[in-house]
């Protein structure tokens, strides 16, 4: 089988890194790159490191996505609904990397977004694709929403002990760290290196963009209502994300039940790795993979479980998910392109 895949948003950081996984993917033809900001360009005149790679010269969207099976949207919000109504004429799959079909609730999306769905009845269509936790899904979906990094990390870290009912999930506290290349390429004065280099600083506390997904996805997995505090910082890295995470353990639960309980959910995922006791996890374990690493901790004089969940924010939080979405949804193996193992040094 051979997918013919288009970019949209191609030069960003998360587009850029589809090109680069989408390039060495043995079931895929890269058939169209699109760039407001450098159509007419090749790649590798904005990054040197696609030299001698062939690919598309950069163009307008509606070249790029054109014959296209497969549609990458690497664009900020609010940019993906009119392209999925085109996507949807032409019988192409979109993949959304984008905040634009992640929430069910117009309301939220209203109330965090501050704008409504133009194309509501694209959003029946739509499936919130996190693969460990609504693969099933994932297999018919029309649209597929990617999550966000922070919201997967989070999900991922939590999704066994609130499936079990293994903690009081009423309010969860997330400790957020995360590499500068999550806030985008466009530079502002936060992402300045001056700024972020030899520091490390609180953003958007209490009021991260992220949060309604986290608690969407948080919610479905304890079949109630979670709320979450959440608070991101920008680390003076290039990529990854470590989120600490603290929720109560359940009266009488213990640790081994905890340990149990994350090992046979997460058996048979081949991108998610618990650590051994008294490891903590890192992100330099997961960069530039699609792997998840999660560290079960324990607080005994308040009885707390704490979470460490690592991605690599621009591959599982991103282009790498977004590729084992595509795998799923066109019957490959979902690692099938995304092997790569992480330097760990």
């Amino acid at each position: 089988m051979t997918i013919k895949a288009a970019v949209v948003g191609a030069t960003g950081y998360a587009g850029a890194e589809l090109v680069r996984l989408l390039a060495c993917h043995p079931n895929v033809e890269i058939t169209g790159l699109s760039s407001t900001s450098f159509a007419g360009q090749t790649i590798d005149e904005i990054y040197p490191s696609f030299k001698k790679c062939t690919l598309p010269t950069l163009t307008d969207m509606d070249t790029a996505i054109a014959g296209a099976d497969v549609v990458f949207a690497a664009l900020p919000h609010g940019l993906s609904e009119p392209l999925a109504k085109q996507c949807a004429a032409a019988g192409s799959l979109l993949i959304d990397l984008g905040a634009d079909f992640r929430l069910e609730s117009e309301e939220e999306y209203e109330a965090w977004y501050k704008k409504s769905f133009d194309e509501p009845e694209l959003h029946d269509g739509a499936v919130y694709a996190l693969p460990e936790l609504f693969r099933d899904r994932i297999r018919d979906a029309k649209i597929v929403a990617n999550p966000g990094c922070y919201p997967t990390a989070a999900a991922l870290g939590l999704a066994p002990a609130l499936k079990a009912g293994l903690v009081k999930s009423e309010h969860v506290i997330i400790d957020a760290k995360s590499g500068v290349t999550g806030a985008g390429r466009s530079l502002t004065q936060n992402t300045h290196y001056p700024e972020t280099n030899e520091t490390i600083s609180a953003y958007k506390v209490g009021s991260h963009r992220h949060t309604p997904e986290i608690e969407q996805s948080l919610s479905h997995m304890a079949g109630a209502p979670v709320k979450v505090t959440f608070v991101p910082h920008l680390l003076p890295v290039n990529r990854g994300i470590e989120e600490t995470i603290y929720v109560p353990l359940a009266e009488g639960v213990t640790m081994e039940q905890v340990r149990t309980a994350y090992e046979a959910f997460y058996k048979d995922e081949p991108f998610v790795r618990i650590e051994r006791d008294g490891i903590s996890a890192q992100i330099r374990n997961i960069t530039r993979s699609n792997f998840c690493d999660i560290s079960l901790h324990l607080d005994k004089r308040c009885g707390m479980l704490i979470v460490c969940s690592c991605i690599d924010n621009m591959v599982k939080g991103a282009a790498g998910q977004a590729i084992q979405n595509m795998n799923l949804r066109f019957g490959l193996d979902e690692t099938t392109g995304l092997d790569t193992l992480p330097a760990g040094f």
